[in-house]
């Protein structure tokens, strides 16, 4: 006997597939994701990765969007068991001198730590943070005419700069600069290129607007609790279902990959049009991670004691190293002074570590496909702002760019944003289409990724307005 058809089928079960099987769900679409891992969550998952009792994020650990989104924002995942937490500072930018530039949750005690640039910071920052939600709804969208021109005026105009421009315009001393470099790099592209500011205007506007949340007991929790979410609705997960070729999939209304334009070649490359496939294949990815995961006997010693305010700590000094940093992993070298992406989620969660131990989560930007070992000098940073730090490992484990493909098939060559998101790839993620980046030469089928607009990041929003497209266009909604 035939298998029933179902209404749509989700290939992949990271944030942006499960938001949109919830989406199809919630429409009352039958609904059913398919896993190649015995594990959900995709980017959203953690384990022992040192010793028994220390949990550790696999890939995002922080979330600046979590409660910022709108797709987060209309489903409430905390009666599902997700528990937010808060540290009292969201960021942490450590300099030599012994000090720190600290992204507060206010933002006139952020302009306290800038010294004489902090005016201009506050002029910079208040319009935008007024705006918030008009600004996050208008840039986590693929490209559209926003309701409100005037978004685009205050943070879009300024958005398309480089980080390096913006700074040196609005900013004289160090201290603000360097903290606009360690937002940046997140963007894992040269500081110098277009639009990275918008990389550091958001990360600091989420910041203030709403914080950098994480979830009690890691990523996976978050993961669990939309799966919990979708199960409600009468959604159904498939664990260790590794899907090869269309061909083999049960028959459905609508098919939603979450995966990456090189994936969905592999997959379904045979019954595309040979245009959309070469489109497809010039899909350019970015820069890799390089990730080591640290089991410590107490709390990294920071020579800037605010630091330990911060469940995120940016290390790299100042903003011309950090942008040296970063325009070396993208010419294909690997920096001798990395700039490193660091949480220390265990100073506010007491379920990550056994009592009085702590984990801590560090990675930089290398060549797409590396090999080359960079924990030396990812520890050789992390001494630097906090003399000590080796004496306190109890054990590390090391991913490679090649590692964290294994765990993930989306993270190609060590790439956590899902393809390159420069200037002209941004809103044309995975090709030329304006009208509906999401859907593909066969009806029915989508892509949901993060190689699809608004790009990486722990939101869902890619997943959204791909399920809103599906229901469009296959079911009749909206």
């Amino acid at each position: 006997m035939a298998e029933k058809e179902i209404d749509a089928l989700i290939i992949g079960s990271g944030p942006n597939g499960l938001a949109s099987a919830i989406t199809l769900a919630r429409a009352g679409c039958s609904v059913r994701v398919m896993e190649a891992s015995h594990t959900i969550g995709g980017g959203m998952r953690t384990a022992e990765l040192t010793l028994p009792g220390f949990k550790h994020d696999i890939f995002s650990a922080v979330h600046p969007f979590a409660l910022a989104a709108p797709f987060f924002r209309s489903l409430p995942l905390e009666p599902s068991g997700l528990e937010w937490i808060h540290s009292p500072a969201p960021v942490a930018h450590p300099l030599d001198d012994g000090t720190a530039v600290i992204l507060e949750r206010s933002i006139d005690a952020t302009a306290a730590t800038m010294g004489s640039d902090g005016a201009m910071y506050r002029a910079l920052m208040q319009p935008l943070v007024r705006d918030a939600e008009k600004i996050i709804e208008t840039f986590l969208a693929p490209l559209h005419v926003p309701r409100d021109p005037r978004v685009l005026i205050r943070f879009g105009l300024p958005a398309l700069l480089s980080t390096h421009a913006l700074a040196h315009l609005a900013f004289r001393g160090e201290r603000a600069r360097a903290l606009f470099a360690g937002m940046a790099a997140h963007s894992a592209m040269p500081l110098e290129h277009s639009p990275t500011a918008a990389f550091s205007l958001m990360l600091c506007l989420v910041g203030h607007a709403a914080g950098w949340a994480f979830p009690s007991g890691g990523a996976q929790k978050i993961a669990d609790a939309m799966a919990r979410a979708l199960q409600a609705h009468g959604g159904k997960i498939v664990t260790d279902s590794r899907v090869d070729s269309i061909d083999d999939l049960p028959p459905a209304r609508a098919i939603l990959f979450d995966v990456t334009p090189r994936q969905l070649v592999r997959i379904a490359g045979h019954r595309l049009p040979a245009g959309y496939v070469r489109a497809l294949q010039r899909y350019r990815y970015g820069p890799g991670a390089f990730k080591v995961d640290y089991a410590l006997d107490g709390p990294i010693p920071w020579r800037a004691r605010d630091c330990a305010r911060a469940a995120t700590v940016h290390l790299g000094g100042t903003l011309n190293e950090i942008a040296a940093s970063e325009r070396a992993a993208f010419r294909g070298e690997h920096p001798a002074k990395p700039a490193v992406m660091l949480t220390q989620t265990s100073l506010f969660d007491p379920t990550r570590a056994p009592r009085g131990k702590h984990t801590v989560w560090a990675y930089c930007h290398v060549p797409n496909g590396s090999t080359f070992d960079m924990s030396a000098r990812i520890e050789a940073q992390i001494e630097r702002f906090a003399p000590g730090f080796r004496e306190r490992i109890l054990a590390r484990h090391i991913s490679s760019p090649a590692a964290l493909e294994r765990e993930n098939a989306n993270v190609v060559g060590g790439d956590v944003t899902g393809g390159l998101q420069d200037l002209f790839q941004f809103y044309t993620r995975p090709t030329w289409n304006f009208i509906c980046p999401y859907a593909t030469p066969l009806k029915g089928v989508y892509l949901c990724s993060a190689s699809t607009p608004p790009g990486g990041g722990v939101h869902g929003m890619c997943g959204y307005f791909a399920a809103q497209a599906a229901l469009r266009d296959v079911f009749g909604v909206g």
